[in-house]
């Protein structure tokens, strides 16, 4: 078989990228030791992950850089722009994060400096797990940043349950701690940012739904700005059919619809096959409905269980007495996160909460 493997995540952070940082850290400072650098950073790369390899680099520039840690603040936020990928600069605020907390707010201020070259998210943790309140106030001030990668940075930086990152012990006991950094970047311009606080509300659904709802309910959403966070913050609860988080998108719990030619085709498929889901959808009502349309798949487990997992179809309005044709497609195959097993996977088509019709297809064994 022919054609070349695909590339891995972490040979993002590979021989090159230890080029391009140790050539960084010869121009922003005379003192920098590249040699030291490459050598302590290429030692056992190849075994360590993406994340693995973040640190490692952090802990080769602690060896190559020059002076006392402030000073080496300085030489960081003068590499920082002669990086070539966002990766190579998180390995760089990594080395604030496992170098800085005696330093508590130099780090903090290097840290908001050295995130619009590669996001400083994962950095930020421990200086929130050591001291939560005085981590919180300053990632508060930044929301009123002109720049928009502090602003995001504040939010994405103390999300409850933020992907690859250390968690924090306070704000997995109470995750609407960081509420005063929300609320002011409720309605902000920025997508980025604002993409982030969506993310980082559906952290809170997760453990604190009465909180959240009650909460996005008194946000006015006659800004398009905070109306698409609400609808984005909601989409756990929405997946779940919760009545109050339909409601808080305008959308009734269940719908006068009828469903026609529900399918799932083919009926047996085998790993790295496709599935297509299909219907049409019809209005039995006279008025104009708003609908969220998603559909269920309970994956095969072994010993006979399954696990349920819902996913987005589509979200339109429904004139009065109209049908809409639906259809999806999506191919069966194995994640990290999600291992298939032989066997039958119930399908069902969900409108507005309320399941409306099921199928079936069955896994076979390769």
């Amino acid at each position: 078989m022919s054609g070349d493997a695909p590339a891995l995540l972490k040979d993002i952070l590979g021989p090159r990228a230890l080029e391009t940082i140790a050539d960084a850290g010869s121009k922003a400072a005379p003192r920098f030791d590249r040699g030291v650098f490459l050598d302590a950073a290429s030692g056992g790369l190849d075994a360590l992950s993406i994340m693995e390899r973040v640190r490692h680099i952090a802990d080769a520039l602690h060896l190559a850089l020059p002076g006392v840690y402030t000073a080496r603040l300085d030489v960081l936020r003068a590499i920082a722009p002669r990086l070539t990928h966002g990766f190579q600069a998180i390995a760089i605020t990594e080395y604030v994060a496992r170098h800085g907390l005696e330093h508590f707010d130099a780090s903090m201020e290097a840290l908001a400096d050295l995130t619009r070259f590669g996001s400083a998210e994962f950095a930020i943790r421990p200086f929130l797990a050591a001291d939560t309140p005085r981590a919180l106030a300053a990632m508060t001030r930044w929301t009123n940043s002109d720049d928009e990668h502090v602003r995001r940075l504040a939010s994405e930086g103390a999300r409850p349950r933020l992907p690859w990152a250390a968690r924090v012990p306070a704000l997995k006991a109470d995750p609407t701690l960081a509420a005063p950094i929300l609320e002011p970047l409720k309605a902000d311009p920025s997508l980025y940012v604002r993409k982030s606080v969506a993310n980082h509300l559906n952290d809170i659904a997760k453990d604190r739904p009465d909180w959240l709802l009650a909460r996005l309910a008194g946000w006015p959403q006659d800004d398009t700005r905070t109306a698409w966070i609400v609808r984005h913050a909601l989409r756990t609860l929405i997946k779940q059919g919760d009545p109050r988080a339909l409601a808080l998108i305008g959308v009734g719990h269940g719908a006068a619809v009828s469903v026609r030619d529900f399918a799932v085709v083919p009926a047996t498929v085998r790993l790295g096959d496709r599935i297509a889901i299909g219907a049409e959808i019809l209005s039995d009502s006279s008025d104009n409905q708003r609908l969220v349309v998603d559909y269920r798949i309970h994956y095969a487990r072994a010993g006979g269980k399954t696990a349920p997992k819902v996913f987005k179809l589509k979200s339109f309005e429904l004139a009065a007495g109209d049908t809409a044709a639906l259809r999806i497609s999506q191919t069966i195959r194995d994640f990290t996160t999600r291992r298939h097993h032989p066997g039958r996977h119930e399908v069902e088509l969900i409108v507005n909460g309320q399941t409306v019709a099921t199928g079936a297809f069955d896994l076979l064994s390769n």
